[in-house]
C-alpha cells in the first residue's frame, strides 16, 4: 500500500495529536464554561426580575430552571448511545455543538420562563451528545502514553472554561441590566465557531473506521498518528491488534437483554464494565462537586453570609486555584494511576466537607466560622481537581470494548447527567430548609466511596485499550486487590513481552520479503 496523497494537510505525529486535541479541548472548555455560567446568572437580579424569579417562594422554580439543563444533557447523551456508532466520532460532536448553538440563542434572547426553559433543554441535549464523544474521539486517535495526560489536560481545561466565566461574571456584577447575565450566556458561541473550524479536516476514530468496514482510511489514520508508514511493523501490529479485538467482541456479542441475566457466555465482562464506567460518573456527582460549580455563589451568601459581590470575586479565585491544581494533575496520571487518583482526590473531598461541616455549624453561633470554612471549600476544589475531575471521563473509554466504547461512554455521560440533575435540584431545597445538616450527607457520601474504589476498579494507566480487552477475556475476578497487574500502574509484563514478540516477527518478516498479513494469523495466542 502507498499513500497517494498528504492527508490532514501534511500533519502527522505529534502535531496531529495536537490538533485533535486542541479540538478536543475546546468542547472541553465550552463544557466548563456552560456549567459556571449560570452560577452567575442566578444571582443577577435582573434575570430574577424578568423571568419573576424574585423570593424565597421561587427556590423549587429557580432549582429546576437550572438543572432542567442536565435532563437535556441526559437525552443528548442517551442520543450518542443510539447515534454515535452510527454517525461516527467527528459528525457527533458536530452535531452536539449544532444543537448548542440554537440552544444559546434561545436562552440569550429570553424574555420569558418557559423561552429559558427550552433553551436550557436545547442546549443540554447539544452538550450531552458532545461530551459523550469528545473523550472517546481522543482516546482513540492518541498514543497509550499520552492517551491518560491528554484526556486529563483537556478535564483541565474544562475547569479553565469554568474559571473563564467565573470572572466574566465577577466583572459584570458590577453592571446594570441584562447585558450582565446575556452577555456570558452568548460568549458560548466562540467555543462552538473554533470546534466548526477545527474539527472537519481532522481524522476520525482509526477503531471507529475499522469497526465499519473503512481498512484502507483506518490504516493510514494509525500511520499518521504514529509518524510511520502504513507498511511500518508497528503500524501493521496496532492495525492487526484492532481487528483482532473488533472480531472477538462481535463473535462474542451480547444482546441488551442478556446483559441483566446471569450468562456465562459473557467471555469478555460486558455488563461489569459498562458498570464499572457509568459508576465512575454516579461517584463523581454524589460526591458533590456540582454543588459548587452551580451554586458557589449562592452558597457563599446563604451558608456563609458574604456579600454577593464577594461571593462573586471569592467563586472566581476558587475557580483560579482550582484550574491551576487540575492542570497539575496532567504529570501525576500515569504515575499514580486511575485507581490512586481517585482515592488520593476523595479522600481530600471528605476531609473538606468533614471540616465545612463543622465549621458551619459553629458558624450558626460565630460567624467567623463561616469565613474559616472558605478555605476547605477552595481545598475541596483541589483535591477534586488532581482525580475525580477528570478520571470519570477517562475511565468509561478506557474500561469498555471497542464496540461498547461509544455506548459505555454514552451510558456514563448519561449517568453524569441524571445524577447531577438530582443534585442541582436538591441544593438550594436542601441549604434552605437543613442548613449545615445539608453538608453532613456529602461527608458521609465521600467517606463510603473509598472502599467501593479500592476493592472494585482495576487499574488502566499505562496499557493500550487492546491490553484492557485481553485482561477481561482472562475472566478476572470481581475485586480487583489481589492481582498485583489489575491494580499495579506499570504495564504488565506479559503484554509488553506479547508486543515485542508481534513486532520483532514482523520486522523479520518483513525483511525477508513477506507480507505481514501473511503472519497476522499466528497473533493473539495467549
Amino acid at each position: 500500500m502507498a499513500i497517494t496523497k498528504r492527508p490532514y494537510y501534511g500533519l502527522t505525529g505529534g502535531w496531529l495529536t495536537f490538533c485533535v486535541s486542541l479540538a478536543c479541548a475546546t468542547d472541553m472548555t465550552l463544557f466548563g464554561y456552560d456549567q459556571g455560567v449560570f452560577s452567575g446568572v442566578v444571582v443577577t437580579s435582573d434575570f430574577l426580575q424578568i423571568h419573576d424569579l424574585v423570593g424565597p417562594t421561587k427556590t423549587t422554580l429557580l432549582s429546576t430552571v437550572t438543572a432542567i439543563y442536565d435532563v437535556g444533557c441526559f437525552f443528548g447523551a442517551m442520543l450518542a448511545f443510539t447515534a454515535g456508532e452510527r454517525l461516527g466520532r467527528k459528525k457527533c460532536i458536530l452535531l452536539g455543538c449544532t444543537i448548542m448553538a440554537i440552544g444559546t440563542v434561545l436562552q440569550t434572547s429570553s424574555y420569558g420562563l418557559a423561552q429559558m426553559f427550552v433553551g436550557r433543554v436545547v442546549l443540554g441535549v447539544g452538550n450531552g451528545l458532545s461530551t459523550a464523544t469528545a473523550p472517546v474521539w481522543q482516546t482513540e486517535t492518541t498514543q497509550a502514553r499520552w492517551r491518560g495526560k491528554l484526556v486529563i489536560f483537556e478535564l483541565g481545561l474544562n475547569v479553565g472554561g469554568y474559571c473563564i466565566v467565573n470572572w466574566i461574571n465577577y466583572g459584570l456584577s458590577f453592571h446594570e441590566g441584562s447585558i450582565a447575565w446575556r452577555l456570558p450566556i452568548a460568549l458560548q458561541l466562540f467555543f462552538i465557531v473554533v470546534l466548526f473550524a477545527t474539527i472537519p479536516w481532522l481524522p476520525e476514530s482509526p477503531r471507529w473506521l475499522l469497526s465499519h468496514g473503512h481498512d484502507d482510511e483506518a490504516i493510514q489514520v494509525l500511520a499518521c498518528i504514529e509518524a510511520k508508514s502504513i507498511d511500518d511493523p508497528y503500524v501493521t501490529n496496532q492495525y492487526d491488534e484492532i481487528k483482532y479485538s473488533i472480531q472477538y467482541e462481535r463473535d462474542n456479542a451480547m444482546r441488551w437483554r442478556d446483559l441483566v441475566r446471569r450468562n456465562k457466555t459473557d467471555s469478555t465482562k460486558t455488563l461489569r464494565r459498562l458498570i464499572l464506567g457509568a459508576s465512575t460518573q454516579a461517584i463523581q456527582q454524589f460526591q458533590g462537586i456540582n454543588i459548587m460549580s452551580y451554586y458557589l455563589p449562592l452558597v457563599l451568601i446563604n451558608s456563609v453570609g458574604f456579600s454577593n459581590s464577594m461571593s462573586r470575586l471569592l467563586t472566581a479565585c476558587n475557580a483560579t486555584s482550582y484550574f491551576i491544581f487540575s492542570c497539575a494533575a496532567v504529570t501525576m496520571i500515569e504515575r499514580f494511576g486511575r485507581r490512586g487518583l481517585m482515592l488520593l482526590s476523595g479522600f481530600g473531598q471528605f476531609l473538606s466537607f468533614l471540616i465545612i461541616t463543622i465549621l458551619l455549624r459553629f458558624a450558626t453561633v460565630d460567624k467567623v466560622y463561616g469565613t474559616a470554612s472558605v478555605a476547605f471549600f477552595f481545598l475541596y476544589h483541589v483535591a477534586f481537581g488532581i482525580g475525580m475531575l477528570g478520571v470519570p471521563w477517562l475511565y468509561p473509554t478506557e474500561i469498555n470494548s471497542l464496540p461498547m466504547r461509544t455506548k459505555g461512554a454514552a451510558v456514563a455521560t448519561a449517568t453524569n447527567w441524571i445524577t447531577n440533575f438530582a443534585i442541582v435540584e436538591i441544593t438550594p431545597i436542601g441549604i434552605q430548609n437543613l442548613g449545615w445538616r445539608f453538608w453532613i450527607v456529602w461527608t458521609i457520601l465521600n467517606a463510603l466511596f473509598l472502599p467501593i474504589i479500592y476493592l472494585f476498579y482495576p487499574e488502566t494507566a499505562n496499557r493500550t485499550l487492546e491490553d484492557v480487552d485481553a485482561y477481561y477475556r482472562t475472566n478476572p475476578p470481581l475485586i480487583v486487590i489481589g492481582d498485583p497487574d489489575a491494580i499495579s500502574t506499570k504495564r504488565p509484563l506479559r503484554f509488553v513481552e506479547r508486543e515485542d514478540g508481534e513486532i520483532q516477527k514482523r520486522a523479520k518478516a518483513q525483511a525477508s520479503g513477506v507480507k505481514c498479513s501473511e503472519v497476522a494469523s499466528v497473533e493473539h495466542v495467549n
